[in-house]
């Protein structure tokens, strides 16, 4: 195999294992997350995301 060949392989392959690991994700979810904004940006709302807000 040559060089440019097994290039296409590990990108198909990586594009196909991120894909799955999507629609796992999504098939594992159930409905939708409601989360705070992390930057509210003028819509009037305080921005409360982050792992440091105290919420």
């Amino acid at each position: 195999m040559d060089s440019k060949r097994i290039f296409r392989l590990v990108n198909l392959l990586f594009w196909v294992l991120v894909l799955a690991l999507v629609a796992l994700d999504t098939a594992s979810t159930s409905g939708v997350r409601v989360e705070p904004p992390p930057i509210a940006l003028g819509s009037g709302q305080a921005a409360s995301g982050g792992h440091c807000s105290g919420r």
